[in-house]
């Protein structure tokens, strides 16, 4: 029987971010791809960053696309599964539900930027590829569009346009990679915290005075 503690753990757990585990050839290629972009990177500079030939590369990932895929995978599986748990976090209130969800984006964001950066090298995906990484990351705006919703209908938000403001919402959420700095002056708490807030006044609706810790 789970104790009441390690059910507080389980629903705090959106908030620990893990160190990632990635295969050698993921890891190089992450950090190739951040460094010069994906067309940038060379099949033979993520070999050479691993120390494997590049058949032994092709042997693990038939393309540099299908490595950018698995990567990009990785990324909105992560981020959706966290959302997830958030928004269970959240309880029946709406309010609490886009609070939890909107820090959770924003803790994965900045604590794993280079791979949410990822995001801008999509346009690299052939279009069998790139529908298949959309479908994934649909499932993070059916999430929020459906907490809107659900807020917008029981009168806690104030919204004139329910699938304008979730797009705006994910926008501001995705555009973090393009600025933050961990070795800037806010942690990523202190981020996903202010961003919370910014969620809720554009819903029309203030922040509520306790706070889930």
């Amino acid at each position: 029987m789970a104790t009441k503690d390690s059910a507080k753990d389980a629903t705090a757990s959106w908030r620990r971010i893990e160190p990632l585990e990635l295969t050698p050839i993921l890891e190089a290629a992450l950090e190739g791809f951040y460094d010069n972009g994906f067309h940038g990177t060379s099949v033979r500079e993520i070999a050479r960053r691993v120390g494997v030939t590049i058949p032994a590369l092709y042997y693990h990932h038939q393309s540099k696309e299908g490595i950018l895929l698995a990567l990009l995978e990785v990324s909105t599986s992560d981020v959706l599964a966290r959302a997830h748990t958030a928004y269970a976090d959240g309880g029946d209130d709406p309010r609490q539900q886009l609070t939890n969800v909107v820090e959770a984006i924003v803790l994965r964001m900045t604590t794993r930027s280079r791979l949410a950066a990822l995001e801008g090298e999509v346009r690299y995906l052939s279009p069998e590829n790139r529908q298949r990484y959309r479908v994934v990351r649909k499932g993070v705006e059916e999430l929020v569009l459906g907490i809107v919703t659900e807020g917008a209908e029981r009168g806690v938000f104030s919204v004139a346009d329910i699938p304008e403001t979730t797009r705006a919402l994910l926008a501001m959420c995705q555009s973090i990679p393009r600025w933050y700095h961990a070795e800037g002056e806010l942690t990523p708490a202190e981020v996903a915290q202010k961003y919370a807030v910014i969620a809720l006044n554009t819903v029309g609706c203030k922040p509520s005075r306790k706070r889930a810790r």
